[in-house]
């Protein structure tokens, strides 16, 4: 028997064990799918450097990335457990034991883990085991002699190999899902009982290449730990406000949204956001106000914290005075008149003007606990950030990039001062005088401005810098300080060439 054949074999049962577990994961909960734990359990494991490193090096597709790298090793170790089981039974299916026994671990230990997470990949090695056997039967019985056991590989062994990749990517494509809202009837947009005024026309309609006013949806950033999208109905969605409070309760879906909601433009910015990077956004947003629900539960004097909580397990911890403070902080249900897609939160998110995301934009959402800092840490918290996430003002500059022809152009970008706004935006060229740009529509405190600047650009390489100052005065950092612990400072700067 060729270890080629064998090493098929293996490979062909992984895959087929795979596409096992994860359909029982569909009837579980699509989190538990074996490849999407041990994804989601080496990203609550690794170091936070590497995690940093990760998304500015891949960006958006450092989760496709972690998987296709789990795929590559599970599909190796099988290999070698269908060569070690020809001889050594034991040996082979006790590789896949191994793997298995990863999963029901990293399944079984996710902080929303339920009873039956560990059954996909029970049921996943299982299946790989059994196939395994069947496949080692085949080419056992083959001729000793034949072309096709020296060089070739049993027809039936590719068949299933090709069955094993067809099962576990179309069972993938299926719990991938659609990013479309998740209920048994239509969700219905309540009509705002403070609507926000319409949103000026942008600069984006006179110049080109500039960040538009407002984000769409399917252009604004996802940033966060979730392998597998959470699947969450409306029917059975409820919010649980409690921890220090006189009052704990529990509303559902139909409660929420029967209550007063206010519409409001905001930036919402990632902490992971290098200077100039793509990691923010800007759009109207839909829902009820933070403080009205925890006003309700009565807080307690001695609490300083909420720890907002994902149905997925992820934490995140506000400033409980900022919940408190009248800005339009609220839990979202919809953005740009539109229900919350699958990607951004649906049905429920935390939006919290002048916080970075990781402290103040929990997706997901189903319980907020008042607490306290030194009670209770949230998710990044643990991992090395600030307990504190007020964004800092930053600038972009959008265009021009790289390569521009000489003569008029203009300089142009955004800036965020979200919660403060800005107040003025400065380009340089090269070592010249800091010019003032022209700043686009004002649309509040919690929204980017566009700005621009005419130029005339001469031949030859330049550099660019942007900086920006909110509305008190205050000037951007001008410091370089990496996106660790607290957000990145610095001014942007681009090199071009003209000609």
């Amino acid at each position: 028997m060729n270890r080629t054949g064998s090493a098929v074999a293996g490979i062909a049962a992984a895959a087929l064990g795979a596409a096992a577990g994860q359909l029982v994961a569909l009837l579980v909960n699509p989190a538990a799918a074996p490849l999407v734990a041990v994804g989601t359990a080496i990203v609550d494991r690794v170091p936070t450097p590497l995690k940093e490193w990760a998304v500015a090096t891949l960006g958006t597709a450092d989760k496709a990335v972690l998987i296709g790298t789990i795929v590559l090793g599970v599909a190796v170790l099988s290999g070698i457990a269908g060569v070690l089981a020809v001889r050594r039974a034991g040996v082979g299916y006790g590789v896949f034991a191994a793997v298995g026994l990863v999963g029901v671990l990293a399944a079984a230990t996710r902080p929303a883990s339920g009873p039956l997470d560990w059954l996909p990949s029970i049921v996943g090695t299982a299946v790989a085991m059994g196939v395994l056997r069947l496949e080692l039967r085949w080419l056992a019985d083959r001729p000793g002699q034949g072309p096709d056991t020296r060089r070739g590989i049993d027809r039936r062994v590719l068949l299933t190999g090709a069955a094993g990749v067809v099962a576990a990517g179309a069972a993938a494509a299926v719990s991938g899902g659609t990013a479309e809202p998740t209920a048994s009837t239509p969700v219905a947009i309540p009509t705002p009982a403070t609507p926000a005024p319409a949103l000026p026309a942008g600069l984006e309609a006179t110049v080109p290449d500039v960040s538009p006013l407002r984000t769409p949806i399917e252009d604004f950033y996802r940033i966060d730990t979730a392998l597998a999208l959470p699947r969450v109905s409306t029917d059975t969605w409820t919010l649980q406000v409690d921890g220090m409070v006189a009052e704990p309760y529990k509303i559902t879906w139909a409660e929420l949204v029967a209550m007063p909601m206010i519409e409001r433009d905001i930036t919402l910015t990632c902490v992971s956001n290098p200077i100039g990077g793509p990691y923010c956004g800007s759009t109207r947003f839909l829902g009820v106000r933070v403080a009205d629900l925890l006003r309700r539960a009565q807080p307690n004097a001695a609490a300083d914290q909420v720890l907002s909580s994902s149905v997925d397990g992820f934490t995140a911890s506000t400033p409980l005075a900022v919940l408190l403070d009248g800005r339009d902080a609220m839990i979202a249900i919809a953005m740009d008149g539109q229900p919350l897609t699958q990607v951004h939160g649906f049905p429920a998110r935390l939006v919290t003007p002048g916080l970075y995301g990781y402290v103040g934009a929990t997706k997901w959402l189903n319980r907020l606990k008042v607490s306290t800092f030194a009670a209770d840490e949230a998710y990044w918290t643990q991992r090395g950030w600030s307990e504190l996430g007020p964004v800092k003002t930053a600038t972009r500059i959008d265009t021009p990039q790289e390569r521009i022809a000489p003569g008029k152009t203009v300089i142009a970008g955004v800036s965020w001062a979200t919660h403060r706004g800005v107040g003025k935006v400065e380009v340089q060229v090269d070592n010249g005088p800091w010019a003032v740009a022209q700043l686009g529509p004002d649309v509040g405190l919690d929204y980017w401005r566009q700005w621009y600047l005419p130029w005339d650009a001469p031949a030859g390489p330049h550099r660019l810098s942007a900086r920006a100052s909110d509305a008190s005065g205050l000037p951007q950092i001008a410091e370089v300080q990496d996106v660790l612990p607290d957000g990145a400072t610095g001014y942007h700067v681009v090199e071009i060439t003209v000609g």
